[in-house]
């Protein structure tokens, strides 16, 4: 049996992926009302602001690496990540493997790494990136323009170089940061 670094989640795990997520954080989709889930502790949610203003998208690039590295880098091997895109097609990605199976099309145009279907900033939709197991991941929330990343190992991974890129923190822990 091939595995597969990038595959569809089938209906039934979609469904499933999205139950967890929703009893877990709550989630309240809105254009108008924020944040859209009940950030966990810990979790540093960060404005995007900073990356209006960015010619070539130089930090943008380095922001979908620094998340990318740190998701990868965080996951066990064998572990899938599970990447949510609200109302599209979710997929299961297994980041210890090689980006050999090419044949799927990018989902959305915008930057991302080779065999990531999209990247965790938010360009129209809610993007969430999950271990499996919850423990860590990050929220995208595109009306709010922001980023959340929760879980200990995921924040002790890229927290330091993600405050550089983003550098305006809105919440921490869920509570307003002034």
């Amino acid at each position: 049996m091939t595995v597969e670094r990038l595959r569809h989640l089938t209906e039934p795990e979609r469904a499933d992926a999205w139950n967890r997520f929703d009893a877990e954080f709550d989630f309240r989709p809105s254009v108008q009302v924020f944040p859209a889930i009940a950030e966990p502790s810990p979790s540093v949610t960060w404005s995007l602001d900073a990356l209006h203003d960015d010619p070539g998208d130089r930090e943008l690039d380095r922001l979908v690496d620094l998340v990318q590295d740190g998701l990868a880098a965080c996951s066990a091997p064998g572990e899938a990540l599970l990447i949510l895109d609200w109302q599209h097609t979710c997929y299961g990605l297994r980041p210890d493997l090689p980006a050999t199976d090419m044949f799927l099309p990018r989902v959305l145009e915008g930057r991302s790494r080779e065999g990531w279907p999209f990247s965790p900033y938010p360009d129209g939709d809610y993007y969430i990136f999950l271990a499996k197991d919850l423990r860590f991941g990050t929220f995208g929330h595109p009306w709010e323009h922001s980023l959340c990343v929760f879980g200990a190992e995921l924040l002790d991974a890229i927290e330091d170089g993600v405050q550089d890129v983003l550098q305006r923190v809105l919440r921490r822990d869920g509570a307003t940061v002034v």
